[in-house]
């Protein structure tokens, strides 16, 4: 245990609040003061760490001007410890648990020092934007950032920035559960109207798993065909296949380089898990993964512009500056975790939803009228937070479910007629995406933006 861990583990829970309220007030004067960022980000970082600690001791959020009840009961004796490892694995191709009650989200934001998305940040968005947020934003699916308000901040100010994410090709097709972050991605194109990169990493599926190069190269392409079926606008956007761009690109190999000489082995053997029996394809590959976070990777879109900022809605990288980056991170549901085979097609079938499904629901239509469910583990449930646009309809589902009124095969029902046409409608757009179409999009080539 820390000396800072233990300095907590003795505090009640008002000396903590107290602690917080310091604290917060010295982020805001360093804010103020414009000092240096490195200097802001340690202090974040307490901050941060604190509010964990804080929900950790008292089972509640931490709220300015909302002390803890006199009454209130230690959760623990000690402050919380990291515990990640302990319960919840987080790295870029797993998302696991030992917790019943799913990844501790708040302790990763202190682990990968990215900051919560607050309702402040949210309401900014909206103002900026002129455009109502996304249920991903307005339900805390997309919980975390690193440095939106400097982003908002140039973009007041006529400054443009731009997109990138990616995809790990390993299977022809993609299912709900892959879409999210790129159903995000289309919404942030739209409403701030700038260009975005996709990034498919058919040579990490190679690395990673037991294909042929010539297969993963053929999934990248398949792949593709379900990104754009989501709607990106073909004259903003650029996909690329690693297998494809790497050799035809010298700049974005130099990137590649410069990012390798400068990451140390033992910063992505923490971050990516590494050991070492893995392959030293595994351990350069972070660098191919971070290089798109550089505009100057992209002469074709950027000519040799280096300070185009670069969003990035769900992808992890180290970049040469040694800093990690973890921008808009999206919770994984149970549904992610558990009904991972759903596929699109499946879900054209509704038995699939009525079968498989996992439900909160009681033994019986008697217990379930008495008792309720429980919409928290429901499967149909968290899709339809996922899925369902209504803040208003998705909360009298919740209530009606809870209070017993709304039986599970009725909420199974609900989700289904969710589902149907969206996926209907994606089906449609993807039988009309044509090679022709593909290999625009792929095709190295300037892109219709303002800088």
């Amino acid at each position: 245990m820390t000396d800072s861990q233990e300095e907590v583990g003795a505090m009640t829970p008002l000396q903590l609040y107290e602690r917080l309220n310091a604290q917060g007030e010295q982020v805001r004067c360093l804010k103020t003061a414009k000092a240096e960022k490195a200097e802001i980000d340690v202090a974040v970082q307490l901050l941060l760490k604190l509010k964990t600690d804080y929900k950790h001791l008292t089972g509640q959020d931490y709220k300015a001007g909302c002390p803890p009840p006199e009454n209130v009961v230690n959760q623990d004796n000690g402050a919380a410890t990291d515990g990640i490892d302990e319960e919840d694995n987080v790295d870029p191709w797993n998302v696991s648990t030992s917790n019943a009650k799913g990844v501790d989200y708040d302790k990763l934001i202190v682990r990968f020092g990215s900051s919560k998305i607050e309702t402040e940040l949210v309401d900014r968005i909206e103002k900026v934007t002129g455009q109502k947020p996304h249920r991903f934003l307005r339900r805390g699916i997309f919980f975390s950032h690193r440095d939106m308000h400097q982003v908002l901040d140039a973009y007041e100010k006529n400054k443009s920035f731009y997109l990138y994410t990616g995809r790990g090709p390993s299977s022809e097709a993609m299912h709900v559960g892959h879409l999210i972050p790129f159903i995000f991605t289309k919404w942030l194109q739209d409403v701030f109207d700038i260009p975005l990169v996709i990034q498919l990493t058919d040579d990490e599926k190679y690395l990673w798993k037991d294909l042929a190069i010539e297969e993963c190269h053929r999934f990248a392409v398949e792949n593709a065909k379900d990104i754009i079926a989501c709607g990106f606008d073909v004259n903003k956007t650029f996909i690329f296949s690693d297998f494809d761009y790497m050799g035809s690109s010298p700049e974005f190999y130099r990137n590649v380089v410069k990012i390798q000489k400068h990451v140390t082995y033992n910063q992505v053997k923490g971050i990516f898990g590494f050991t070492d029996s893995d392959c030293i394809g595994k351990i350069s590959f972070p660098a191919i993964q971070a290089a798109p976070s550089f505009s100057n990777s992209f002469p074709q879109i950027f000519g040799g512009r280096k300070d185009v900022q670069r969003r990035s809605p769900n992808r992890l990288s180290q970049t040469s500056t040694r800093r990690q980056l973890l921008h808009f991170p999206h919770r994984h549901t149970q549904a992610d975790q558990e009904q991972g085979a759903f596929h699109f097609l499946t879900f054209s079938d509704p038995t699939q939803i009525n079968k498989h499904a996992f439900s909160g629901g009681k033994d019986t239509i008697e217990e379930h009228r008495k008792f309720g469910g429980n919409p928290d583990v429901d499967v149909s449930f968290m899709y339809l937070t996922f899925f369902l646009d209504d803040d208003e309809q998705l909360e009298k589902i919740k209530q009606d479910y809870s209070s017993g009124a709304l039986l599970t095969g009725e909420l199974k029902k609900i989700l289904i007629e969710t589902l149907q046409p969206m996926i209907a409608q994606h089906q449609e757009r993807r039988k009309q995406v044509t090679e022709e179409t593909v290999k625009q999009f792929m095709t190295p080539r300037p892109l219709n933006f303002k800088l």
